[in-house]
């Protein structure tokens, strides 16, 4: 099997808050929204291709990962997509959203407005989801 490499524009794009033998977890470098990004190590592109192991295991991570955004932000609504045109590697979005951002009721992708995240804020933040993780394992 061959090593895992990141999608040069999610790596451009993000920070890493924990890496693991089966999944990178991102934070999109956006401060206007809480934005998450979970990349399985897997060589497929499409929810469906995934094995059946590999989707409950993502799934439980999605599950984790709302409850965690709703627990650390004041949200109206959770997006969760795969959608994957422009960036193929599988990849799952979790997008918090309020009634009051920046590009309400739209979408985020290509949304104009962005604010780099401080790198203090993103180390808390790798901590603090780790955390949240290992407590709340399944």
């Amino acid at each position: 099997m061959k090593a895992f490499v990141l999608d040069s524009r999610l790596a451009a794009d993000c920070f890493v808050l924990h890496d693991t033998p089966h999944y990178i977890l991102l934070r999109m470098n956006n401060a206007l929204l809480p934005w998450l990004i979970l990349v399985p190590k897997v060589e497929v592109n499409e929810w469906y291709e995934l094995d059946k192991a590999c989707q409950d295991r993502m799934m439980g991570l999605v599950n984790r990962l709302s409850a965690f955004i709703k627990q650390e932000y004041t949200l109206d609504k959770l997006n969760i997509a795969t959608i994957g045109n422009i960036v193929s590697q599988m990849h799952i979005h979790i997008v918090g959203r309020r009634q009051d951002d920046y590009c309400w009721p739209n979408v985020v992708w290509g949304a104009e407005g962005r604010e780099d995240i401080p790198a203090d804020e993103v180390k808390a933040l790798a901590s603090k989801v780790k955390e949240y993780l290992q407590a709340n394992e399944k």
